[in-house]
């Protein structure tokens, strides 16, 4: 009996342990900081395409993807990644704020990003996620590298188009917010 309440002190105490060296060392990080580390690691226009090319390779049923796999599946963990900052961005933005631009806007709009989504970026993700949760998103991206990867008789079996779009413009909404951070930042 004393051995086993001996036993069970040490259990415990090893665990508190473990969880005060691992627990204390993760940092909360905001979507913001989570999309900076993206675009570090990923252009914007090589991410676009890297997707796009994903997605049409995904949709062939006769064709795969000729690029490496690890270098899919890293850009799928990438994406899996850009996603959770971004519902991050939506769930945090009454606390945050982000510059929304008033003035004239030139013909030329970022991406698929309409006049509205270009003066106040967040709605992009409002409406993403309105749609689709994380587990959807994460869904699709699964299901297009997984086509992408290999010759199948079956297609995707789901609407494929709308997701797609939300991660373009998303992509396009998160680039304009923190290239307006970085001109706010510079201005002060």
């Amino acid at each position: 009996m004393k051995r086993n309440v001996l036993l069970r002190y040490k259990i415990l105490k090893c665990r508190k342990g473990l969880n005060a060296r691992f627990g204390s060392g993760i940092k909360k990080y905001s979507g913001l900081r989570l999309m900076e580390t993206f675009f570090r690691f990923n252009e914007l226009a090589k991410a676009k395409e890297q997707l796009n090319n994903i997605m049409n390779y995904a949709v062939k049923n006769d064709r795969w993807i000729k690029e490496d796999p690890s270098v899919i599946f890293h850009f799928h963990q990438s994406m899996r990644s850009f996603v959770r900052a971004g519902y991050l961005i939506k769930l945090k933005e009454k606390k945050q704020v982000f510059p929304v631009r008033t003035e004239n806007i030139s013909p030329l709009f970022p991406g698929l990003l309409s006049e509205k989504e270009y003066r106040n970026p967040l709605l992009v993700f409002k409406k993403a996620y309105k749609e689709y949760s994380i587990k959807e998103f994460d869904y699709f991206m699964s299901g297009i590298v997984y086509f992408s990867l290999g010759v199948y008789d079956n297609v995707p079996e789901k609407n494929m188009i709308s997701p797609y779009i939300h991660l373009t413009k998303m992509l396009d909404a998160a680039h304009l917010i923190l290239e307006r951070q970085k001109n706010n930042n510079r201005k002060l």
